[in-house]
């Protein structure tokens, strides 16, 4: 037997891309399944309740997938084996649900007692199969046909380019509800707090210092006051503000450095701040504001939060977007 090789792998993804591209090519056409999934859309867009997505199998695996990614991008979803569907789980499936059934053959037998119950209790089925005469398809309220291409297992056998295709359909079922919904990072960070994906998510507003954490001075401080609240605050600025409350500058330590010509016993704030300092909004999020501060040339370590009004809400500081995980 020859030894594996690179461009045996290569064979193997190639083939899958083709099935992959004729994926992309049926679901641009209206008369077939590109028309079948805008009326699945209308179907899920409407549905008061879930979205029960099951399958068996290899199926059975991409159905998990697919519900864990319709879930986490704001549609209700969750997934039922049919094994147990027959065994008391279609207590699961309620009025208002819709079925989304995985079977690339379209003649899973453990799925008769899903399509039993969608039919009797009036649940549209949406069947996602790659078999238009199969007995999954003519159960359901929708068959979304995949198109039938060779599996890249040399003995056409081992499901591989079919779960492929099953899979990047579930992804742009559920792209394209996200968009309809218009869901949002936002949205998406309420549903992923943790990890590094929560970390990216996360906003300035939850990361930044407030209240008496920040280092603030008045324009008329002087300069070797406004190092002790420096040092004392720790954070390399001081954010110089107005009588009415708004940032009028900032000072660093490296202005602080450039200062130091300077009698700084009788130097006031107002003569060493720089009046147009780099901010950011509290809403942004976190990822952007390590961007923002990695973009200049000698990268900054803080920034000072504003409001509308231009008051001071908080500041950001490198080390605590890298304590919390931001990239």
């Amino acid at each position: 037997m020859p030894a594996p090789s690179g461009a045996d792998a290569a064979t193997t993804v190639r083939m899958e891309a083709v099935g992959l591209a004729a994926l992309a090519h049926a679901l641009e056409d209206p008369t077939g399944l590109g028309g079948a999934f805008a009326a699945a859309m209308a179907i899920l867009l409407a549905l008061p309740g879930r979205v029960v997505v099951t399958g068996i199998g290899k199926s059975g695996h991409i159905a998990r997938k697919v519900q864990a990614t319709l879930a986490s991008t704001g549609t209700p979803s969750l997934f039922v084996h049919p094994a147990e569907a027959s065994h008391g789980d279609l207590g699961m499936i309620q009025p208002g649900d819709a079925i989304l059934a995985f079977s690339n053959s379209g003649e899973t037998t453990e799925l008769a007692d899903i399509a039993a119950h969608a039919r009797a209790s009036a649940l549209p089925l949406l069947a996602v199969t790659s078999r238009a005469g199969s007995t999954l398809a003519a159960a359901a309220t929708v068959a979304l046909i995949l198109p039938a291409m060779p599996e890249a297992c040399p003995m056409g056998l081992a499901p591989t380019t079919s779960t492929l295709c099953q899979l990047a359909f579930g992804d742009a079922l559920a792209v394209a509800l996200l968009r309809q919904r218009g869901f949002t990072a936002a949205d998406f960070s309420t549903f992923h707090p943790g990890g590094r994906l929560g970390a990216r998510l996360r906003t300035v507003r939850e990361l930044m210092r407030t209240g008496s954490a920040m280092p603030l001075a008045t324009p008329q401080t002087r300069m070797r006051d406004v190092i002790m609240e420096m040092t004392h605050k720790a954070l390399g600025c001081v954010g110089i503000v107005e009588q009415n409350g708004t940032l009028a500058g900032l000072i660093t330590d490296g202005d602080l450095r450039r200062a130091l010509d300077h009698d700084l016993t009788a130097t006031l704030a107002k003569d060493v701040m720089n009046t147009m300092p780099l901010t950011i909004e509290p809403d942004i999020l976190a990822s952007e504001a390590l961007r923002v501060m990695n973009a200049r040339q000698r990268p900054i370590t803080s920034l000072f939060v504003l409001g509308p009004d231009r008051h001071p809400l908080g500041v950001i500081h490198v080390h605590d977007l890298i304590k919390a995980g931001v990239e």
